[in-house]
């Protein structure tokens, strides 16, 4: 019987965005966080001796700002270099050949699969053989599945692939392929990469994806980590995520529809915030707090939004450990002030203009076309998750109710 460990999406050095600009946040944490997420998983695999160490693409989130991050991993390497352990690594979009122009001399006990053609490494030890591709650009359209060898039925196989399969929300389509062609090779279990949350896409053959080492934003909520797999007579005996982050993100929310005073809201935001925290498992917690439900205090909430929000924060200093990232205001008044406006005043008419801000999912190349052609200039780095060109439409109707409310507020004596 022997155990690995498969990885992904470990992004080293790659910032974590929405708390940087916070005077409270926790600024030596936030950098050093993919770092001290990758050190928990080298701790983890040297202390649970297992046999080898799988990377299925996007070590790097790009070319490398200077030697200390290749120098960082190299070091990591040479602790399981020490204790024995092989490492098996693909590269993916964010550090494909193409991308990585700087270069660091390798432990031997790291094999960093070829970009050119499929590659298959035996460890004899084990009954193992791992058959992997890195790529050789950041967008690979290709199929790399379909060039993989067909299993070697005297070992137990493993396929290591960076893929988008037939494709994920939230992630660009590289190297897609099928569960059949994934199928068709017959290998006892798919090491994939690429998808940030983790999922056990196929049972038999077992396909996963362990998800990101590491949150970066509040897009990548929940626990972050490895799967540990157990390996017993040629067959999978047992499949388990490992929790290795530091910085934890959650969507927190409170349902204020009971709360008649403001020292009501505190209390409802403190239970919410107490509950996130103690599903953090002691690890520091960056919040988005939605506000949400029927509240008396609704307009105060809207017109006076800034200092609610200071105040919340205070309420999470207090906890320790837990910065917002930002506060969504969702609730609403008991009675609608917008059923209740004149068809002809002032604000049924701003709130209809409000309305005809429709948009589709290419909403502001769409309401200035020079933003479409700006677009096809800007750097990579600016066109992330969280750009403005990435916006969806929700996310726009979901800005149109939020300009909604703060006019009903200040049209209607909310302002201080």
């Amino acid at each position: 019987m022997f155990t690995f460990l498969h990885t992904a999406d470990l992004h080293l050095d790659s910032p974590l965005k929405g708390l940087e600009l916070q005077e409270d946040a926790p600024l030596a944490e936030i950098r050093g966080a993919t770092r001290r997420a990758f050190t928990n998983l080298i701790d983890f695999a040297i202390a649970e001796e297992v046999a080898f160490v799988l990377i299925a693409g996007d070590l790097y989130d790009g070319d490398w700002k200077d030697y200390n991050t290749g120098l960082f991993f190299v070091r990591q390497m040479g602790r399981l270099d020490k204790a024995g352990i092989k490492v098996f690594v693909v590269s993916g979009n964010h550090d494909a050949a193409s991308q990585i122009t700087k270069n660091m001399p390798l432990p031997g006990n790291v094999t960093v699969f070829a970009a050119d053609r499929p590659q298959s490494v035996r460890l004899e030890t084990y009954g193992v053989i791992i058959h992997g591709r890195s790529y050789t650009s950041r967008a690979v359209s290709e199929n790399l599945a379909a060039g993989y060898p067909l299993r070697d039925p005297h070992f137990f196989n493993i396929g290591l692939l960076h893929t988008s399969l037939t494709g994920r929300e939230g992630h660009e389509s590289y190297a897609p392929c099928t569960l059949d062609d994934l199928r068709s090779k017959g290998y006892d279990y798919w090491a994939l990469g690429h998808v940030h949350q983790r999922e056990v896409v196929l049972g038999d053959p077992l396909v996963l994806f362990p998800g990101n080492l590491q949150g970066r934003h509040i897009k990548e909520t929940g626990a972050k980590g490895a799967s540990l797999v157990t390996v017993a007579d040629g067959r999978i005996v047992g499949v388990a995520p490992r929790e290795f982050d530091v910085l934890r993100w959650a969507d927190c929310r409170a349902d204020l529809s009971d709360c008649e005073t403001r020292e009501a809201v505190y209390a409802c935001v403190r239970r919410a915030m107490e509950k996130e925290q103690g599903l953090a498992s002691g690890r520091s917690l960056a919040l988005r707090l939605h506000l949400e439900g029927g509240c008396p205090l609704h307009r105060d909430l809207h017109a006076r939004s800034p200092h609610w929000v200071e105040e919340f924060r205070g309420i999470a200093a207090g906890l320790g450990d837990i910065w917002l990232e930002k506060v969504k205001f969702r609730t609403r008044a008991r009675i609608d002030a917008e059923e209740n406006a004149c068809p002809d005043s002032p604000l049924a008419g701003l709130l209809r203009a409000v309305d005809g801000l429709e948009a589709g999912d290419n909403a502001l190349t769409a309401w200035a076309p020079e933003l479409a052609g700006l677009k096809t200039k800007m750097p990579v780095d600016l066109l992330g998750p969280d750009s403005v060109f990435a916006r969806s439409a929700g996310d726009l109707a979901e800005l149109r109710e939020e300009v909604k409310e703060l006019l009903i507020a200040r049209l209607q004596g909310g302002a201080p």
